[in-house]
């Protein structure tokens, strides 16, 4: 159908072209929906949380209204139905982030309070000043190997989504529904440093300066949203790390962005380099914990704005959810790159995303 895909314009998709997404739509997401049902209905500990039931919940809802849609799609106004469905779905899942942590934030207290039996893998051999086994969180695998397949599961439900969403409004230059192709790291890198300025500037009253270099020039396909949102979350630690190891109206050293990219190159590379005192070893593996956060769910329910087609805003504090190094690499993670941060205690850390260009990257679909 290569001649119906123009309409209005470049990459307009035709009726037809969105009758053809709409159908393998209402073939895939009822699959998809119905894994992560019965994941957050197995999940040890978890499953029993009561924001981790609401989102089952959800799940189920979308579920049971996208199986009541005819199997074959087959005109225009059964299609235009399944999109308003559809938009529903993407609206009713916004929140979905902020509720897991709160479940989290919820089996934490529960295991804390004694309600619910602490892992033997998560026991550790320290007690605190009453005598009580201290638990470490980041060491409950079973967990986090579920919240990894929850997130990387999600991501690409709300791809689909959003994509075909996309599709059906008018067209937009460089644009292929959410795809851009043309996309420029030094712009979205920019745009992200404004943002983490401001969110810096308004807590601590001042900002790290950051400096890019590199390929400033480069453009690639890839989702800018998902761009964003990673160097937002990599910029905003940075500078929350540099001001607090060097003191508010300090001089600070700036944080530094290169853009590497090559002819030859498997990937677009940015290193996000800080001054920030670095991380010790032994907490290397908790940055990607989802249980290490101690924010309390009241406030988590402040950290993060949801608009239509992100996961966050300059409306979120510094300290964040707790979640987003985790999520940043599934985000990467998803269309075949990733994230790595190596850090040197008592100087500063390295941030390293790993970028495929999109084109013939296969979507990693946990079971």
């Amino acid at each position: 159908y290569k001649d119906e895909t123009l309409k209005d314009g470049p990459h307009a998709a035709t009726e037809k072209i969105l009758i053809q997404v709409a159908g393998f739509l209402r073939h895939e997401l009822p699959i998809r929906l119905a894994h992560r049902i019965v994941d957050l209905n197995r999940v040890p500990l978890m499953k029993d949380m009561p924001s981790v039931r609401a989102v089952r919940d959800l799940y189920l809802t979308s579920f049971l209204e996208l199986v009541s849609v005819d199997k074959e799609i087959k005109n225009e106004a059964q299609e235009e139905e399944f999109s308003k469905l559809l938009e529903n779905i993407y609206e009713r899942h916004a929140g979905v982030l902020v509720q897991m942590a709160r479940g989290a934030f919820e089996l934490r207290a529960a295991i804390k309070s004694g309600a619910v039996e602490c892992p033997t893998s998560a026991k550790s051999a320290n007690v605190d000043a009453a005598g009580a086994t201290l638990v470490e969180f980041d060491k409950m695998e079973t967990t986090h190997d579920f919240l990894d397949r929850f997130y990387i599961s999600r991501i690409g439900i709300r791809v689909l989504i959003g994509q075909y969403l996309s599709l059906r409004q008018p067209p937009v230059e460089n644009y292929v529904g959410i795809i851009c192709g043309r996309t420029s790291p030094y712009e979205i890198v920019r745009r992200a440093i404004d943002d983490a300025s401001f969110m810096c500037t308004r807590k601590y009253g001042d900002a790290p300066e950051v400096i890019i270099t590199g390929r400033l020039d480069l453009s690639f396909p890839y989702v800018p949203t998902h761009l964003h949102y990673m160097m937002l979350e990599l910029l905003k630690n940075s500078m929350r790390a540099t001001v607090d190891w060097h003191g508010v109206d300090a001089d600070y050293p700036p944080i530094k962005v290169v853009i590497a990219d090559g002819k030859e190159n498997e990937d677009v590379v940015i290193k996000v380099s800080d001054e920030g005192g670095g991380i010790p070893r032994s907490n290397m593996e908790r940055i990607w914990s989802y249980l290490f956060t101690t924010a309390d769910p009241a406030i988590q329910e402040g950290m993060v704005a949801f608009n239509d087609n992100v996961d966050h805003s300059v409306d979120s504090p510094l300290a964040g959810l707790g979640y987003g190094l985790p999520i940043s690499r599934s985000y990467a993670r998803y269309f075949g790159g990733d994230l790595s941060i190596m850090s040197m205690e008592g100087y500063g850390t390295d941030a390293f995303v790993y970028l495929t260009r999109l084109g013939n990257t296969r979507e990693p679909l946990p079971i």
